[in-house]
């Protein structure tokens, strides 16, 4: 049998998904920032990609704690 559908915490849950990516970007900015005459490239535009993509998430997680907030009022 599924579980029910618990949203109890889905604000919490993606706050946290938001902090997390966040951190990682700033790590990967440091990490270009100390490392940038040591690594290729090829690998700073891998890094700078994933980055991108960071961003597009932490735009899709505010977009769904935007939601979820509409749906607790409602």
């Amino acid at each position: 049998m599924a579980k029910p559908d618990n949203r109890a915490d889905n604000v919490e849950r993606l706050q946290e998904n938001i902090q997390n990516t966040q951190e990682n970007m700033h790590e990967a900015e440091d990490y270009l920032n100390e490392f940038s005459s040591e690594i290729s490239s090829e690998e700073r535009s891998r890094i700078e990609a994933k980055n991108e993509r960071r961003e597009e998430s932490i735009a899709g997680f505010r977009e769904e704690v935007k939601d979820e907030a509409a749906d607790a009022e409602e």
